[in-house]
């Protein structure tokens, strides 16, 4: 033959070559069936814990070390061929039983972390703050044992009171994520709301500071019983600041007698716990107390910075939740007679 062809060499290679094509479609076939089936593993959630700096191989040990029966040099081989080994990221997951290799990689390479949530209610003081955190579903408990005054220093905030500091709102966390992040995010939001309100605040306000609007909308929580009511009470305390009044809210003689403390209030508030000193007894003493008495909403900073013109100095709670302002002591001692002290 020409040029030294060989024939059977040549045929060889022809039944070479298509045993390797039929051996790549035979292998390339149950690839693609395994990373389609479920992934065998005992429990019906599996948490997986991806630590930043892992690599696709590390991801892959863990996998199986966390109770996925897959081996890992499988699964290792499936990240790299996959082109998405690299976008495998840190976080908490959890592997539900049914979750093939294939959902397994578009969870870690998207990010789709087992999430959590826990909601701090407007009006709480810190304390509940922290007793909702201790009681939230995988949170890990970091601050436990900590002193206010340690957390604070944690977020970088040190000397700050933590009371009225952390905005009441639901926060959605990752699972097993501690609880200094949401505290984090929570102090993040009071900073932002605060900010927003005073930027719009009322003018001759009689309120120096920012931290004086978060302390007066602390005690608008506290004592709003109707939504309706909210921006009279601030106008209420807002005209005693202004001449010099004392403020006389129960709330905050509550809070320095429990509270700043860190114990919850027991019993009645009685004769004595008003005339019992503290720096957040508002009847022994004028304006506004050191610290906020309790964490405030949205709308209770904003009728702190904005409150309702009104020339009532006294409110009394009718009973229902609502309020009766006057002008008057005399007017207000009616009032008191008509609703507290005939009932």
């Amino acid at each position: 033959m020409p040029w030294g062809f060989d024939l059977r060499f040549f045929r060889k290679l022809i039944r070479l070559l298509l045993s390797l094509v039929l051996v790549a479609l035979v292998l390339g076939g149950a690839a693609a069936w395994w990373v389609q089936r479920p992934l065998p593993q005992q429990a019906d959630v599996v948490d997986l814990a991806i630590e930043r700096g892992e690599s696709a191989r590390d991801v892959a040990q863990g996998v199986a070390a966390a109770g996925v029966q897959v081996p890992p040099p499988l699964l290792y081989v499936w990240f790299r061929l996959s082109g998405h080994a690299r976008d495998i990221k840190a976080g908490s997951y959890e592997i539900k039983k049914g979750t093939s290799p294939a959902e397994l990689l578009d969870m870690l390479a998207n990010g789709r972390q087992a999430l959590r949530q826990v909601t701090l209610v407007e009006g709480w003081t810190f304390r509940q703050f922290r007793e909702a955190l201790a009681r939230a579903d995988h949170l890990k408990p970091d601050t436990a044992g900590l002193s206010g005054a340690e957390i604070m220093a944690r977020l970088g905030r040190d000397s700050v009171a933590p009371e009225g500091r952390f905005f009441p709102d639901t926060y959605i966390y990752p699972k097993n994520t501690s609880d200094l992040l949401v505290l984090r995010q929570a102090l993040q939001a009071m900073d932002r709301r605060l900010e927003a309100a005073w930027s719009v605040r009322a003018p001759n306000l009689p309120l120096k500071t920012p931290d004086d609007a978060l302390i007066l909308a602390s005690i608008v929580e506290k004592e709003t019983g109707l939504a309706a009511d909210r921006g009279q009470i601030a106008g209420v305390f807002a005209n005693r600041l202004r001449i010099g009044m004392p403020l006389q809210t129960d709330p905050t003689v509550i809070y320095g007698a429990s509270e700043a403390n860190g114990v919850a209030f027991e019993g009645r508030l009685r004769r004595a716990h008003l005339d019992t000193d503290t720096p957040w007894n508002t009847y022994t003493r004028t304006g506004l107390p050191p610290t906020p008495i309790a964490m405030p909403g949205n709308a209770a900073l904003m009728a702190a910075v904005q409150p309702e013109a009104t020339t009532a100095l006294y409110f009394v709670s009718r009973g229902d939740g609502s309020s009766q302002f006057s002008p008057s002591l005399n007017d207000h001692n009616r009032a008191v007679d008509q609703f507290i002290r005939k009932k």
